[in-house]
Order: structure tokens, then C-alpha cells, then sequence
């Protein structure tokens, strides 16, 4: 079920209705709601690929139970392993067997040897990237005896299949999502309302940003041989935007949702737009997924803490594996190649942690330094997007390629003539997140100390450009990732 859709406009309230309504007074039956809800929610798309996230879920519960009561080391390895093996047997398999099986016969043929392997019609099921790692981390914990495992079936079961965020994240720690099952939930109207103001902005850019951006990107990438070097530039822009609206629109419909049933998730995106290095253009950027890398892959193989080439050896290793999870493509794996380049000066030069704080904190616009830095970093970031998108490698070298053979047009007016409408599009959202950078999302605290008139125009239209530049229903990328 798509949160752009008009299924999820009934599905919602319904929901709502039930949990506030009905089931409020018992707290194991408004956990059992959201789990039943969920399900229904995730099914709604193939309902065969619940026993997946049913599976999963019973056995690390199991295993997390085993490993409280377990204190022989080398059997807690094992129960460990049996966790991480069925969760990523199941998405190394839906994810990456053709892409290996397609890679080992290529290599095989390379060196003249042909053998017959065949690839499977594989869907690749819905989420199933971000409850992996979410269930992960929560046998990870036990294990290192961070977290105590929980005895409530219907909590867990709420905790890994809860539906705002189950098909794209946040990808979120038991640490902090399933304790809020054990405790009875209060409706707030201040979350609700500003659940609702994220909601609202994260279906305008998905719906008003992305997918209008998506549009044009599609055209000029599926067509870029007849291009000038100044649209292939431009594609790689609206490309830019739209993954950002696409996916940063996810998680802020997501957690709005989740404000709504008075809970409280992660900040998944910290608009990456405005950061003055790659370093902290990775501490805004799918902050769930980052954060999960660092805490269970790169402080793990040694972090920065070991010599020169160690350090080299585990840059390159999380950015490498970052870029994999996104996809079974060579186009990731250079995607987060490059971002490894973009990032190791940094950390080599112990640069990588200077800027912290929000750009301009409390100013309304930043120094000419800041603004030269914002505007390298993204320029690095829209380059190493090109990649991301391109059907395979060839296709990104030639698109690059492409954008300096024709540059005559580039500062051509009739270049940019029809694309205007979007310019205007894209302006708003980055003026308007500019103004409100400091908050969870853009809207949190713009328009609350204006006259109550002017905050709902503001709002109303919000509402009307959602509404005038809907179009067909389209996907999130991250859905199937």
C-alpha cells in the first residue's frame, strides 16, 4: 500500500479510529491492532510475502530469548549466526542471486570458458531491505548485552512489522521503538498536529517535488544520446531532487504517521541539501541506515581507531557495502566508491567531524565560505547521483561523457524555457527548508508564531499544489529496495 495512494486515505483513518476509539483501553489490544493493521498494510501489496516477515520475526525471538538464558560463548555464536544467516539468507537470495549468478557467468566467459547458469524470476519483496537490518540489530544487542529481550510476542511482532515505517524506514532500534509498546499511549493533540504538518509535507515533495522531477529526469536518462550537455546537467539535478523528495517524503509521512499513534521514531533525514562536507552530507543522509553501518559493520572491523590503511581498508568497506544494500547493481557499488573517495581526505585529515552544528544556526543566510561549501558538496553529491541512476555503468561513463561533448547550450535561455514550472518547484522546497532547518522537518516550527490566518493559507496551499500537480500513482524508489 502506497502512502500516495487512495487506499492508504481510507486505510489510515481507520486505523486511527480503531486504536483511539476502540481499542485504547487495553494496551495488548492496541498493540495487536497495529500488528493486524500492519500485516494488512504490507499484504495489500502480495499478501504470500507475509510468512517472510513472520518468519523472521519468530525466529529472532527465539533466538533472543535463547540468548538471555544462554552464558556459553560459543552457543551464543551460534544463536547469533542463526539469526543473521536466515535474515540475510533471505535477502541475499530475493536480492542478489541473479546479480551474482549473472557476474559469476560473465567472469567465467571472460576468460573463454561458457557454462550455463540460469537466473530465477525473482520478486523482490517490499521492504525487505529495512526489516532485515531492523530485526538484526535487535539479536545484535541481546547478544552484546545491550538490550534485554522482550518476553511480549505481539510487542516484537509490533516492533518488526510496525507499518509507517516498514516498507522504507527509519530503520529503528529496538532501543528505542519497542519499549513504546509496553507503555499505554495517551492521545496527544500537539504530536497529532505536528504529525499531521509532516505527513503534509512529506506528500508534497513526493508528490509536487519528486515525482515532477522524475519526469523529466526519466525522459532526459532513457533519451541522453540526443541531448545537450546542459540538459544531461539538468537531469542529473532533477534526479538530485527527486530522490531526495522521493525518499526524505517517505520517512516524513512515515514519521508523522507515527505521531499520530503516539509514537515517536528517529529523524531519518536532516536536510543533507545544506551540508558543507561529504561527512556531514553522511551524518544527514538516511541517518538510520548510517548510524546501523557505523554501530554494526565499521566499529566492528576497527573503525578509525587502527593505522593509516586500516582506516583507508574500513572507509571504503562501509561505503562499498552502503552502495550494495541499495542495490544489486555495479552502479551502486561505484556510487558508494566514489562517496568513499569524496570522504577519506577528510578523515585522513581529521576534517571529517568539523562541521556539527546546523549551517548558519539562528541566521537567516550563511557566509560566502559556508555557501561555496554547500554548493561544492553538492555538486560532488549530484555527480556520484548520476551513477545511482544510470541503468548500468556504461550507461553513467556515457552519460558524463555526453555532458561535455555539447556544452554550447549551457548558458543558452531556451535551454531552460521548459522547464521553468519545476525551477519554481524546487526553489519553494529549498527555500522553504532553508527557513525551517533547524526543526525535526521544514514545517515544525514555520507559520506557528504567525496570526492563525496566514499559518492555515500557508497550509491550504500546501494542500492545493498537492492536489493540482497529483498525477498517475507513482512507487517510492525505496519500495522494492
Amino acid at each position: 500500500m502506497l502512502f500516495n495512494s487512495i487506499d492508504f486515505a481510507i486505510f489510515l483513518p481507520l486505523v486511527f479510529i480503531l486504536y483511539w476509539f476502540v481499542t485504547n483501553k487495553n494496551l495488548k489490544l492496541q498493540n495487536f491492532l497495529i500488528v493486524a493493521s500492519s500485516y494488512f498494510f504490507y499484504g495489500w501489496w502480495d499478501w504470500r510475502f507475509l510468512s517472510l516477515i513472520l518468519f523472521s520475526t519468530i525466529v529472532d525471538y527465539l533466538v533472543g530469548l535463547q540468548l538471555k538464558t544462554e552464558e556459553n560463548n560459543k552457543k551464543r555464536k551460534v544463536l547469533l549466526w542463526l539469526s543473521i544467516i536466515v535474515n540475510l539468507g533471505f535477502l541475499g537470495f530475493f536480492k542478489y542471486y541473479n546479480f551474482f549468478v549473472d557476474n559469476f557467468v560473465t567472469a567465467f566467459s571472460f576468460f573463454g570458458n561458457d557454462i550455463q547458469a540460469n537466473s530465477l524470476n525473482i520478486i523482490l519483496p517490499v521492504g525487505i531491505s529495512f526489516y532485515t537490518f531492523q530485526t538484526l540489530s535487535y539479536t545484535i544487542d541481546i547478544y552484546r548485552r545491550k538490550l534485554e529481550p522482550t518476553k511480549d510476542f505481539i510487542a516484537f511482532s509490533a516492533f518488526v512489522s510496525f507499518f509507517p515505517q516498514l516498507v522504507a524506514g527509519p530503520i529503528e532500534r529496538a532501543s528505542n521503538l519497542l519499549p513504546q509498546f509496553y507503555k499505554k499511549r495517551t492521545f496527544d493533540y500537539t504530536k497529532a498536529a505536528d504529525g499531521m504538518r509532516q505527513i503534509l509535507w512529506g506528500l508534497f515533495k513526493k508528490i509536487v517535488i519528486a515525482d515532477n522531477c522524475a519526469e523529466y529526469a526519466n525522459t532526459i536518462f532513457n533519451n541522453y544520446e540526443d541531448q545537450s550537455g546542459a540538459t544531461l546537467v539538468l537531469g542529473a539535478l532533477f534526479f538530485t531532487f527527486q530522490i531526495y523528495g522521493d525518499f526524505s517524503g517517505y520517512s516524513d509521512i512515515a514519521i508523522g504517521t507515527s505521531r499520530l499513534f503516539g509514537f515517536n521514531l528517529k529523524q531519518n533525514f536532516n536536510f543533507p541539501y545544506f551540508s558543507r562536507d561529504i561527512a556531514e552530507f553522511w551524518r544527514r543522509w538516511h541517518m538510520s541506515l548510517s548510524t546501523w553501518f557505523r554501530d554494526y559493520l565499521y566499529i566492528p572491523l576497527g573503525g578509525s581507531r587502527g593505522g593509516l590503511w586500516m582506516k583507508i581498508r574500513n572507509t571504503f568497506i562501509i561505503f562499498i557495502v552502503s552502495g550494495f544494500w541499495h542495490g544489486a547493481n555495479w552502479t551502486f557499488i561505484v556510487w558508494g566508491m566514489l562517496n568513499a573517495l569524496f570522504f577519506l581526505p577528510l578523515m585522513l585529515t581529521k576534517n571529517n567531524r568539523n562541521n556539527i552544528d546546523i549551517v548558519a544556526k539562528g541566521k537567516y543566510f550563511p557566509s560566502i565560505k559556508e555557501f561555496l561549501s554547500i554548493l561544492i558538496t553538492f555538486g560532488l553529491t549530484v555527480f556520484a547521483w548520476i551513477f545511482f541512476r544510470a541503468e548500468n555503468i556504461n550507461h553513467a561513463f556515457q552519460y558524463i561523457s555526453g555532458i561535455f561533448k555539447n556544452t554550447d547550450s549551457f548558458f543558452l535561455p531556451s535551454t531552460y524555457s521548459k522547464y521553468h514550472i519545476i525551477f519554481i518547484l524546487i526553489a519553494v522546497l529549498t527555500i522553504i527548508e532553508w527557513l525551517g532547518r533547524e526543526g525535526q522537518h521544514a514545517l515544525e516550527s514555520l507559520g506557528l508564531r504567525w496570526k492563525k490566518p496566514f499559518r492555515y493559507i500557508m497550509y491550504y496551499i500546501i494542500v492545493f499544489a498537492i492536489y493540482w500537480f497529483a498525477g498517475k500513482e507513482q512507487q517510492f524508489i525505496y519500495f522494492q529496495f
